[in-house]
């Protein structure tokens, strides 16, 4: 990923707990700010060790301004240690590349280090895309922690 922005929180559980809150596409609204609707279009066969029937394409509706926009994100999973996504369809967005990797650094705890790359079809200088992915990346760290610690 070109020109990616990165920022790492710590999650008190173990990786397999974090990756199954980020799976679950089901209850982003609940907590992922801005996530209207995640809805999963295709899943991986359950026999796929890598995947383990997780979503393949999910669609998107996102109202973060200055960001409103329809999308659909293709995942590629490594177990419980990595999730790769790149966008299939937007309105507004041109591209979006991210990943969540996990590393677990203690029984029970758990480094979680979400990278983001975007691009929109209006013109932003470059201080300024990275000033918003910096912002959805903390925003997103922030509310899958609490998720996650929360058990919810």
């Amino acid at each position: 990923m070109a020109e990616q922005t990165s920022s790492s929180i710590v999650v008190d559980a173990p990786a397999a707990d974090v990756m199954a809150v980020i799976a679950d596409f089901a209850a982003y609204p609940a907590w992922a700010k801005g996530v209207t609707t995640a809805d999963v279009k295709a899943s991986y066969d359950e026999a796929d060790p890598a995947a383990r029937g997780r979503a393949e394409q999910v669609y998107f509706a996102l109202d973060v301004p200055p960001i409103k926009d329809e999308y659909t994100l293709s995942y590629i999973w490594d177990g419980d240690r990595q999730v790769t996504w790149t966008l299939v369809q937007g309105k507004m967005l041109r591209s979006l590349d991210g990943a969540y990797v996990l590393d677990e650094t203690s029984p029970g705890r758990t480094e979680v280090t979400y990278r983001l790359a975007l691009d929109v079809s209006i013109p932003l200088i470059g201080m300024l895309k990275r000033k918003g992915e910096k912002i959805l990346i903390d925003t997103a760290l922030k509310g899958l922690k609490k998720r996650v610690e929360s058990g919810a």
